[in-house]
């Protein structure tokens, strides 16, 4: 079958490899159809290894050459003899986090927060971007008639950017600032949207994602030509929230400055460098700031019941799909254009 795999910075290459075993116990074989190209997928092929690994990973076993691909939608074609909740035929959404279940973290029901987690097309054997991937039978969600292809393969980034602003405690009318308008920033403003934001604004220097953004109905400014800071204190007094999605020590900075005595900021992006707080004023002021990594796995049929209700729209945000042979040049090759109108781009890996 056919496979994108990394093997090392800036080789990324599709391999003719062999097809998975025949699923045993409660696996799940998937047929692949969609794949979305993630910013860590994006970190790997530039700079990796980094969340990949060179040795087996002690909880799946995998490692480089990886399969990449962890935002997956796809059709089951192979059922192990335990399986119960999945059929072949089945349309299905995957749910790539693993966790060993057995640390403190796993047993408090956090297994996104795992010591030892592990990732489909990260830190495993499969990935979306292949003609075939072995899953288990928990981590794949029936996809309703009402939810495509690739709405299922983009619950995975939208689950991401939803425990961001879940970690605020996000109360309707809350006024917001999410500062980067890359996918997770978008996906960001949009779960607000969907939480009952009152006011929000999204900074953003890229000149050709504003406009993307603003497209689609967000108050978008550009943080070189306006004030952020005051931007926000202007409208209201202070945000209640702020999402730094960026990794970018200067947003992160701005995030900080712009909530109001007692917000709440969330830092959803990896930073790009150690970040310098000044802890005082966030203790005079009382502002809480909180990490926010993974999702519980559990959210997939509740994020693909909003999708289905059109009360969730992640399809707005894809703004290219390309075939899985050329899934390189033309998938993540532009993304690293720092002047890029790209947001979300899908690998068309099956038949849709």
């Amino acid at each position: 079958m056919q496979a994108l795999r990394f093997h090392g910075a800036r080789s990324l290459t599709v391999d003719a490899v062999d097809a998975p075993p025949a699923p045993t116990g409660s696996e799940v074989l998937v047929a692949p159809a969609v794949c979305g190209i993630c910013g860590t997928d994006i970190h790997e092929y530039t700079s990796g290894p980094s969340r990949t690994t060179v040795e087996p990973h002690p909880l799946t076993g995998g490692c480089i050459p990886q399969i990449l691909g962890h935002e997956v939608s796809g059709a089951v074609v192979a059922t192990g003899p335990d399986v119960r909740a999945v059929a072949v035929g089945d349309r299905v959404a995957v749910m790539p986090l693993q966790a060993c279940g057995r640390c403190a973290p796993c047993r408090r029901g956090d297994g996104q927060l795992c010591e030892v987690r592990a990732s489909i097309g990260l830190r495993h054997p499969w990935g979306g971007m292949a003609e075939l991937m072995l899953a288990d039978e928990r981590q794949v969600a029936v996809l309703p008639e009402a939810v495509d292809w690739v709405q299922g393969a983009l619950i995975e980034p939208l689950a991401v950017a939803t425990a961001a602003v879940a970690r605020a405690g996000l109360e309707p009318g809350a006024s917001v600032l999410v500062t980067g308008a890359g996918p997770i920033g978008a996906f960001a403003a949009l779960a607000a949207e969907a939480a009952g934001a009152g006011d929000l604004v999204v900074s953003e220097p890229n000149s050709a994602r504003r406009d993307r953004l603003a497209a689609l109905g967000h108050d978008v400014v550009d943080p070189a030509a306006t004030d952020v800071v005051a931007c926000c204190r202007e409208r209201s007094g202070g945000v209640d929230v702020a999402v730094e999605c960026s990794g970018s020590g200067a947003a992160l900075d701005a995030a900080l400055a712009a909530v109001r005595p007692g917000g709440t900021v969330v830092v959803a992006g990896m930073q790009a460098a150690p970040a310098r707080l000044d802890v005082a004023d966030l203790m005079l002021r009382g502002v809480a700031l909180v990490g926010s990594v993974g999702y519980p796995g559990w959210w997939w049929p509740r994020l693909l019941a909003q999708v289905a209700a059109r009360r969730l729209a992640p399809e707005r945000l894809v703004t290219s799909s390309v075939p899985l042979a050329h899934a390189v040049t033309r998938g993540f090759e532009p993304l690293l254009d720092p002047a890029t109108d790209e947001l979300k781009v899908m690998v068309e890996v099956g038949p849709a």
